[in-house]
This record gives structure tokens, C-alpha cells and sequence, in this order.
């Protein structure tokens, strides 16, 4: 397996933690900021890394900037619209119910990736990609608000798992998106591709974003710059967590990615009993193992 074949690997797990400080940092951030404040704040003070990153991709590889044609900004926008769509929505999922919780919910995308993949980029989904989603998809599920069985409709209807559900359909047509950008790019560097998609639909995100709450609401733009140590915390890693995990998905197909990446799941359960103080269930322990096998069938078999 040569060294490309795998690196998938390593920059998915970083992407994971990454991730997990990100949600914890703009968790923290929503009481001041609301959804949409903390989800800029992601953009604005991640947009100078992604900057400094894609020239020194350009410069350490001797690359010239690469032609940006029409398919490249039709995904952009794609995956720009569904990760915006899909921060917001996870951030009201967690200030509805636990930090923990909302995430779960989220990772219910793992199943739309391989769906719209399928559909949109001809991408096959293995039969074992197929048994490793469906344990890391009932791994979520027992992850989820322990009750009954007679109240498990009114579990799945209450405002976390809709907020937590729709952000996973959000975050699944961004990672489509993400991907079809990078193959749109058609350049020869997968670091080259990613970073490049990454500049333009955090560009893309900032632009749109900004520009929706200085008209709606301005005083959330004073408190992004009031709350400049935490917010700047948060696009570091939040930015890192973006290249590590699109640069992946130039690398590997967008199914394998998410799935392994349900290894956030466990930093985010870490997180939430040191942290949040937030107590863990037998049941939820049977569901992180579950994560934990689909995950190992993921890297046990891909290429």
C-alpha cells in the first residue's frame, strides 16, 4: 500500500479531533453569539490559515494556479450552502439537548454520504462499506436518548434529533460537494485540490454568512471581534479539521471518510464527561462500541 493509499487514514482520525475542539469551542459560544454567530466565527477566523495554507501548498509544490471552471463552482457553492446549513442546525441540536447528544444525531449522515455519493459522483458502495455503515449507524442509534420503545417516536420527533438529523443532511451534501469540487479541480496534488477547495467555500461561507447578520443582526458581528481569544481558538481548529478532512476525501471515497470519522463520536463523549459533566449510560457504551466496529471494518478493508 503506498504511502497516498493510506495517509486517508491519519487525516481523517485529526480531522475527528480537530472537529471535536471546534464543536466545543463554538459550543461555547452560542449563549453570547447565537447558532449563526458561532457558525461564522468558524469562517472569519479560519479564513487567514486556508489562506496561508494554499500558498504554501502553491509555493512548496512549484504549482501554478489551477483553471476554476464552472462544475468546480457549481460544488463550491454545494458544499458552502450544505456545511453552513449543517454547523447552525448542530449547534441548536446541542443547546437543545446535551453536547454529546447533538453530535450523535449529526452522524446520522454517515448513510445520506453513501447515498448521495452513489447518485451523484457513481461512487459504489462495497458490501463491506455497506456492513460497516450499518454498525456505525446503530452504534449512533444506541447512542441516542435512552427511553422505551412506545416513546421512541416522540424521541426522534423532539427539536434535538430534528435539529441533529437535519444538520447531518446539511453536512452530507457538503461532503459531496467537497469532493466533487476537489475532482472538478482535476490538479496533481490531492493537497493542492483541497486546499484550493477549501479557500473558496470558506470564502464562499464567510461572504454569505456576514453579510445575512450585518443586515439582520450587526451587534452579532461587534460580538465575534468582542470575543476574539475563543473565536480565534475555534477557527484554528476548525480550519485544521477542514484541510484534514478534504484532503482526505481527495484521497478516498466520501463514504469511507465519514465513516471512519465517526471516531468523534468517542472525543466528543470524552469531552463530554470532563467538561460538560455529562453522565454516560451502559446503553451508550454498546453504542460507541458499534462505532467502534464500523469503523474497524472500514480501515480493516479499504484499499
Amino acid at each position: 500500500m503506498s504511502f497516498l493509499a493510506w495517509l486517508w487514514i491519519p487525516l481523517t482520525i485529526f480531522a475527528a479531533a480537530a472537529q471535536t475542539v471546534r464543536n466545543t469551542a463554538q459550543r461555547r459560544l452560542v449563549d453570547d453569539l447565537g447558532a449563526l454567530g458561532a457558525t461564522l466565527v468558524r469562517f472569519v477566523y479560519g479564513m487567514p490559515f486556508l489562506a496561508l495554507w494554499l500558498v504554501g501548498v502553491l509555493q512548496m509544490g512549484g504549482f501554478p494556479l489551477p483553471a476554476l471552471g464552472l462544475e468546480f463552482a457549481a460544488w463550491i457553492v454545494v458544499a458552502a450552502l450544505g456545511q453552513m446549513t449543517g454547523t447552525a442546525l448542530l449547534l441548536r441540536a446541542m443547546a437543545e439537548r446535551s453536547f454529546a447528544i447533538g453530535l450523535v444525531y449529526s452522524k446520522c449522515e454517515v448513510i445520506q454520504v453513501a447515498v448521495f455519493s452513489m447518485v451523484f459522483l457513481g461512487e459504489p458502495v462495497s458490501i463491506w462499506t455497506g456492513v460497516a455503515i450499518v454498525l456505525a449507524t446503530l452504534g449512533v442509534v444506541l447512542l441516542s436518548p435512552r427511553a422505551g420503545l412506545a416513546a421512541a417516536p416522540k424521541r426522534w420527533a423532539d427539536p434535538a434529533a430534528l435539529f441533529g438529523l437535519a444538520s447531518g443532511t446539511g453536512f452530507a451534501i457538503s461532503i459531496v460537494g467537497y469532493r466533487g469540487a476537489a475532482l472538478a479541480l482535476d490538479v496533481p496534488s490531492p493537497f493542492l485540490g483541497a486546499a484550493e477547495t477549501l479557500f473558496w467555500s470558506q470564502l464562499t461561507q464567510m461572504l454569505l454568512l456576514g453579510i445575512w447578520l450585518a443586515f439582520r443582526t450587526p451587534k452579532v458581528l461587534l460580538g465575534i471581534l468582542r470575543e476574539w481569544r475563543l473565536s480565534f481558538f475555534a477557527g484554528l481548529a476548525g480550519a485544521s479539521a477542514s484541510v484534514a478532512n478534504v484532503t482526505a476525501l481527495a484521497l478516498e471515497p466520501a463514504s469511507h471518510v465519514r465513516t471512519l470519522i465517526l471516531v468523534e463520536v468517542l472525543f466528543t463523549y470524552a469531552v463530554s464527561l470532563r467538561i460538560f459533566r455529562e453522565a454516560i449510560s451502559r446503553r451508550e457504551v454498546g453504542g460507541i462500541i458499534l462505532v467502534i466496529l464500523g469503523v474497524g471494518v472500514i480501515v480493516a478493508t479499504s484499499r
